[in-house]
């Protein structure tokens, strides 16, 4: 069996593998580097750069922004912010301070090795030769080892779940937390609608929150086969209504 050598971004991917183009630039990743194609540098720079983006997407403070603010932030620029959103760079430990630094060396010297190898962001003279296998695992070695560092980073976060991108599956402390506590309540109003309240922890009367989304949105975030039936049923009685009833 061949080595795997980049197991930190096969492990980044499969955990966000809802991110369309970060699965496409993976994708690019895998097929150029089992065909030996030195354009598989230009995806290693591509997927360290994507998880950048992925990562300070799920956790920059809109109100305080670590994000590149250029319109073509140059690559080490998003590696910087990587960092700083996970608060890497504020630990006072010189020791890990310089194993950060080593970071930023490691990022600089793949994104160079990417302008002056890659064979797919810039033309190139059509007669230099191939780089060796040795150079295309070492460029995968050093994007594996940016991926994994900022990776494992983000996993010991805790996630906003107003601004994260995460699915509700990876919430599941919080959400058993809220589980064992709220609770929910529906009535029907003056006129028929349904109304739905979140029932907040505590001693009776609880205090209440009402839920702003109505029934069919619920059902089309939460459960698409519960939707197909109750709109189905809503055809039924939509049809057989008296042409003068207005639906409730």
């Amino acid at each position: 069996m061949s080595a795997d050598w980049y197991p930190g971004i096969r492990t980044f991917c499969a955990h966000w593998g809802h991110a369309p183009m970060l699965q496409h630039t993976f994708e690019a990743l895998e097929r150029e580097f089992n065909e030996n194609s030195d354009a598989c540098i230009d995806a290693a720079k591509a997927v360290v750069e994507c998880a950048c983006r992925v990562i300070i997407d799920n956790l920059d403070n809109p109100t305080s922004p670590v994000k590149p603010a250029e319109e073509n932030p140059a690559f080490g620029a998003w590696v910087s912010a990587a960092v700083r959103v996970l608060e890497l760079s504020e630990i006072r430990d010189e020791a890990f301070k310089k194993l950060i630094s080593q970071h930023h060396k490691l990022t600089t010297t793949l994104g160079d090795l990417r302008n002056k190898a890659g064979t797919m962001s810039h033309g190139k003279d059509g007669f230099i030769a191939k780089l060796s296998v040795h150079h295309r695992r070492a460029a995968l070695l050093a994007a594996d080892a940016i991926v994994t560092f900022l990776h494992e980073a983000y996993l010991e976060r805790e996630l906003d779940a107003v601004l994260s991108k995460e699915p509700y599956e990876r919430f599941k402390a919080t959400n058993d937390l809220i589980d064992a506590y709220a609770g929910l309540r529906g009535e029907m109003d003056e006129e028929g609608l349904p109304r739905l309240f979140i029932l907040l922890p505590g001693k009776p009367p609880r205090e209440e929150i009402e839920l702003a989304a109505p029934v069919s949105q619920l059902l089309f975030e939460l459960d698409r086969e519960a939707y197909k039936v109750v709109l189905n049923a809503c055809f039924e009685a939509k049809a057989t209504a008296p042409q003068d009833e207005e639906v409730a």
